[in-house]
């Protein structure tokens, strides 16, 4: 199981910068970078190769709604072609509250529109044309990119019909407050079985998964509840936790020592998950802590 940093939150730009170094030093795979209202992720990535080449970057995810798939595929591809490393490029649908709130866009039939979503991008980061007339999306073009480096493409997928998609038109996905249980029983068997009926690789499995090594894990674990107390009520999220039987995202989240820590994230790679994606948390020390754990992990995960 490769292992990486996923950084959800805004912060001024060369802190993330730093952020990307050390991840580079502990020597982990990936640096993952989320995208909600605040730095453009893929802009970030394409600062993040560049200090820090060979390091694997992505986004977790890019939302598709407020986004054309030419415009999204001309990005990406201009991202790739400015890393020292490789590209994950992770797409989702976001949330009703954040496409019509924010964008003004109807959030409609997110599976289908996801669906002609990818038959368009896909092709076109391949470096080949396209002639698509969807329901939602239509599209006729090609890119003029020279030897397009292409990017692995990841769909936030959580309920059967997205992880469907994610087999038959991604390279996986990447999910969010799953459990290592709920991958190894829902997740993973629903997604391996869309990409082998489709003739896929075995798929990618990126879990975020938010950790802290701590010795304090109850202050820790109380600001984590307070910080993602919203994530409940977006539907998707809730239906997946009431799945799981959580009544809140903040019991995802892994705290403790060292052995507590390490036990859950060999808890992911039983589970099937191909990349962990940690959101290290609580004081400086502790995310240091949590990073060199991190280090001493990739080694032997």
């Amino acid at each position: 199981m490769r292992i990486g940093v996923y950084l959800a939150k805004t912060m001024p730009l060369d802190q993330v910068l730093e952020l990307v170094r050390s991840v580079a030093e502990a020597e982990l795979d990936s640096m993952f970078f989320g995208q909600v209202f605040g730095w453009d992720a893929l802009t970030l990535a394409a600062l993040a190769g560049q200090h820090a080449p060979g390091l694997e970057v992505g986004t977790a995810v890019v939302p598709t709604y407020p986004r054309h798939p030419v415009a999204l595929a001309g990005q990406a591809l201009t991202t790739a072609a400015a890393l020292g490393g490789p590209l994950t490029l992770g797409i989702g649908p976001s949330h009703p509250p954040v496409i019509e709130n924010a964008y003004g866009v109807p959030y409609a039939r997110p599976a289908a529109h996801s669906r002609e979503f990818l038959s368009i991008l896909g092709p076109l980061l391949r470096g080949e044309q396209v002639d698509v007339h969807g329901e939602i999306l239509s599209a006729t073009a090609a890119l003029d990119i020279p030897a397009p480096a292409t990017p692995s493409v990841l769909l936030a997928a959580l309920g059967p019909k997205m992880l469907d998609i994610a087999g038959t038109l991604a390279d996986g996905t990447v999910t969010t407050w799953a459990t290592p249980e709920f991958i190894a029983d829902t997740i993973a068997p629903r997604l391996r079985a869309a990409a082998g009926s489709a003739g896929r690789p075995a798929p990618r499995i990126a879990a975020i998964v938010t950790a802290a090594v701590t010795d304090d894990p109850g202050s820790v674990g109380e600001a984590v509840a307070q910080r993602t107390a919203p994530v409940a009520r977006l539907p998707s999220y809730r239906e997946l936790l009431d799945r799981q039987g959580l009544a809140a995202a903040s019991e995802t989240a892994v705290l403790g020592d060292e052995s507590t820590v390490a036990a859950h994230v060999r808890d992911f790679a039983a589970a099937g998950t191909t990349d962990l994606l940690v959101s290290p948390i609580g004081s400086p020390v502790d995310q240091s802590r949590t990073l060199a754990l991190l280090r001493d992990l990739r080694a032997t995960t």
